[in-house]
């Protein structure tokens, strides 16, 4: 399909249509970029001391004697 062919296709639509075809457009557009950018590798450990445990973790939550 030619340009011309396309841009008279487009033509022929509702204002409303031609929107979501210009949204479709840039849906496009945004996905193959996305496709394109690998991401960046991860390093381990990265996050290490960033998370504690409390020492009662594994204690019993008040009020569920009832479900042990």
């Amino acid at each position: 399909m030619t340009d011309i062919q396309l841009y008279t296709k487009i033509a022929n639509l509702s204002g409303r249509l031609k929107s979501e075809v210009s949204d479709y457009i840039d849906f496009l557009k945004y996905r193959s970029n996305k496709k394109t950018n690998t991401p960046a590798k991860r390093i381990a450990g990265k996050a290490k001391g960033l998370i504690t445990m409390k020492d009662n973790f594994d204690d019993p939550v008040q009020g569920s004697e009832a479900y042990m």
